[in-house]
């Protein structure tokens, strides 16, 4: 009979509770979305790819053209290894905007921050993360930018680190910091 049961003795094991070692990889050994999607809890690498290109847009709309230059001179390694066409490019390539307009008009105008100019502060910044990325609902705003943050100064020096969060809100500055 294909119903019946003929070990009872086998104990119940709850697989979330279990680790396999051979599946598990180092984090300094993922590449940058992998450690994107791990960290925010996204579902895959096109949701951690989206995620990263609207916070690095946010991010640049705070810098200058020669400080957004600079960072982007140093996030040259592969964003992930993989055949897949869609997902082959460097972390720089995230930094840039793929809207040819917006990537213009971003090198034109000034940084979105002091006297007398639109000011992005922390609650917009992460407004603008949530509403522009298209983030599922079971992904935590901060917790996804702090996973983007985390990957993004893997990729940095310690200068272009510091002078990333002289450019952050204070909010945004702590999760900068956190990661």
């Amino acid at each position: 009979m294909p119903d019946q049961t003929f070990r009872t003795n086998i104990p119940e094991i709850d697989p979330t509770e279990i680790e396999d070692s051979r599946t598990a990889i180092a984090n300094e050994h993922r590449s940058f979305l992998e450690k994107v999607m791990v960290k925010a809890g996204f579902a895959d690498l096109y949701d951690a790819r989206d995620f990263t290109e609207v916070v690095f847009r946010v991010m640049r709309d705070l810098m200058t053209t020669e400080a957004s230059d600079r960072v982007e001179a140093e996030l040259h390694t592969e964003a992930v290894p993989t055949d897949e066409k869609a997902l082959q490019f460097e972390v720089a390539d995230l930094w840039k905007d793929t809207n040819p307009i917006v990537g213009f008009l971003s090198r034109v105008r000034p940084p979105w921050q002091g006297p007398g100019i639109f000011k992005i502060d922390s609650d917009r910044f992460l407004f603008r993360v949530a509403n522009e990325s298209g983030k599922p609902a079971t992904v935590e705003r901060e917790q996804a930018v702090r996973a983007v943050f985390s990957a993004t100064k893997d990729e940095l020096s310690p200068e272009r680190i510091e002078e990333i969060a002289s450019w952050l809100p204070d909010h945004v500055r702590e999760l900068w910091e956190q990661a």
